[in-house]
């Protein structure tokens, strides 16, 4: 026969009924000797028991049945949003991005104290999840979320700042590493750009790829405090938009770019302070009209110089540049034939506030055009030259007349020797700051002791080899296999010095 609770409470009689009911009393009773330590069973203590609260009082019966530790709430409900986020807003980064786990509350309060934000997927933006999550963003960066992921093979293609998984196809193409053959359409990007400029009024940094002059105008009317903005595969017809933008200060163009493009640039955008430059294919026109209508440039980087021939010449038409730095040109005048008769920079100006120049990872053997770089720069108090090919005792003869260098910095340039760094730098009367690493040409012996003394600031590494074999001096490391590997060798001496 089996027992039914409901059966019996359908047919029960009033005895049993109130068994039920003592049953109930009966649990009040072990509870409450739970709570006073534990106390044994006796008549006693069954006497001094306080009697069950009455049951219309249903909340207390329940507050009764439930331990002590099921009635803790959460602190923090009784903090508003506004000191909640002033005090999340103190812990560090590293703290901060565990927060959102807490509850749904912290979830947003933690979306909300988010500024910059990389961007992964494009399809997060143009649903609207990217403004509800993180509503207060101000620096942006949609250059991932504009890469067509293919079917992903396990190999990730990495090219500049942008990293995407490889697919199947990719391997048969011979331009397969350009992320801009998978790039969104002009009108995807538009649409997203245009999603992001009514969600975000407020944005001032912003990298995007593949935008066309549409999705700029929008960005320059519904975003007037844009101050920074980064453009991939960038036109001349994109910079007709961008010209409205003219609050931007720092720029940064990847893509065909010609004179035409840099001149509507410059007439659009006056208040540039920095202007980056990849893969342009301007020259001396459009060099000049960022001079003349940019009049509070500060900053210029060419990056994979494709410039016209003659392009130097518009540099000193930019009378506020402080800093021009060269990275990865092939070449620097913009001609390679340097047997030529006729010298575009017979008459050179130069840049009179300029003070840093630099050339990382540049083609140097174009003597000519180096020549003509030194001139216009011939005020620079800083000289960088990092990795630069062909960087020979002939060409650095060049920078003679950089008489007011204070700091030079030579790093990777291995063709040139002491003789040759030494006969520029005699003439250098104010050169207060020497930095010379890994120029294996150049040999750790031949500097005086004496010329530490005449600097503030000296770095010497020039030769890798003599700073190898300096380390391990007195190890017996680099001695001749028949005296290192005797086997009366004394190996505990041998490590301590090693370890020394």
């Amino acid at each position: 026969m089996t027992f039914s609770p409901d059966k019996e409470n359908q047919h029960s009689s009033p005895s049993q009924s109130s068994w039920f009911k003592s049953k109930k009393a009966f649990n009040n009773v072990l509870f409450a000797m739970r709570l006073n330590n534990k106390q044994p069973l006796t008549p006693k203590s069954l006497n001094q028991i306080p009697p069950p609260p009455p049951p219309s009082s249903r909340r207390a019966s329940k507050l009764h049945h439930f331990p002590p530790t099921d009635l803790i709430i959460d602190k923090t409900s009784l903090l508003s949003d506004q000191i909640l986020l002033k005090i999340l807003s103190h812990l560090p980064k590293s703290q901060r991005h565990s927060n959102f786990l807490v509850s749904k509350r912290w979830l947003n309060l933690q979306g909300r104290l988010v500024t910059s934000i990389k961007l992964l997927d494009w399809y997060f933006l143009i649903s609207g999840r990217l403004l509800s999550r993180f509503p207060n963003l101000v620096e942006i960066d949609l250059v991932n979320g504009c890469i067509l992921s293919p079917q992903n093979l396990g190999v990730s293609v990495t090219n500049s700042h942008v990293s995407f998984p490889g697919g199947s196809d990719c391997f048969h193409r011979r331009d397969w590493f350009s992320p801009e053959n998978y790039a969104l359409s002009g009108e995807e990007i538009d649409r997203g750009v245009r999603v992001l400029a009514a969600g975000f009024p407020n944005l001032t940094k912003l990298v995007v790829m593949n935008a066309t002059e549409m999705g700029v105008l929008t960005l320059a009317e519904e975003c007037p405090k844009l101050r920074e903005l980064e453009l991939r595969m960038c036109s001349d017809r994109v910079l007709r938009g961008i010209a409205a933008c003219q609050n931007l200060q720092i720029l940064q163009l990847s893509g065909s770019v010609s004179d035409v493009g840099l001149i509507i640039l410059a007439q659009g955008c006056k208040k540039l302070t920095r202007l980056e430059l990849n893969g342009c294919r301007g020259g001396y026109e459009g060099v000049k009209a960022i001079g003349q209508c940019c009049s509070m440039l500060d900053e210029l980087t060419l990056t994979n110089l494709d410039m016209e021939d003659g392009w130097m010449l518009g540099l000193p038409f930019c009378q506020n540049l402080t800093s021009l730095r060269l990275i990865s040109c092939k070449r620097i005048n913009g001609d390679d034939s340097d047997n030529s008769d006729t010298n575009p920079y017979d008459d050179l100006g130069h840049c009179p506030v300029i003070k840093s120049l630099r050339l990382d990872k540049c083609q140097t053997r174009d003597k000519k055009g180096l020549t003509a770089l030194f001139r216009i720069c011939r005020d620079a108090t800083e000289l960088v030259l990092q990795s630069c090919w062909g960087l020979s005792d002939e060409v650095f003869a060049a920078a003679v007349g950089l008489r007011r260098v204070r700091s030079l910095s030579i790093q990777g340039c291995a063709l040139l020797t002491a003789r040759g760094l030494e006969s520029v730098t005699v003439g250098w009367s104010e050169l207060r700051s020497l930095r010379v690493v890994a120029c294996n040409n150049i040999k750790d012996e031949e500097i005086n002791p004496e010329v530490s003394t005449a600097f503030a600031e000296l770095r010497w590494e020039p030769d890798s080899r003599s700073r190898l074999c300096s380390g391990l001096a007195g190890t017996g490391v680099g001695r001749k296999g028949g005296k290192f590997f005797n086997k009366s060798c004394d190996w505990k001496s041998f490590r301590s010095r090693s370890d020394s």
